[in-house]
């Protein structure tokens, strides 16, 4: 168990390293993304996106081509990046 959570220590991050090289483009049109979540077992990470990125049409292509991408360089064992939403009640 320890070393599980060691390995998702890790991989955390390896996947923040990856966003904080995205955030500089995304923040240059006002937006950004915030890691939410890792799940070492299903290789699923949670983003939210904030500002502009919100709202923008292209959010999407920015999560595969540009999110994605670099996190899988820094985390190759990443499956699937998920963009959700946090409700801040």
């Amino acid at each position: 168990m320890e070393e599980t959570v060691l390995v998702e220590q890790g991989l955390e991050v390896r996947i923040e390293r990856a966003l904080e090289r995205v955030r500089p483009y995304l923040m240059i049109d006002g937006g950004g993304v915030q890691l939410v979540s890792v799940d070492g077992d299903t290789g699923i990470v949670e983003v939210e996106f904030t500002g502009a990125c919100q709202t923008c049409a292209l959010r999407m292509m920015t999560l595969r081509a540009g999110i994605e991408r670099a996190v899988l360089q820094e985390a190759p064992e990443v499956r699937r990046i998920e963009a959700i939403e946090v409700s801040r009640g």
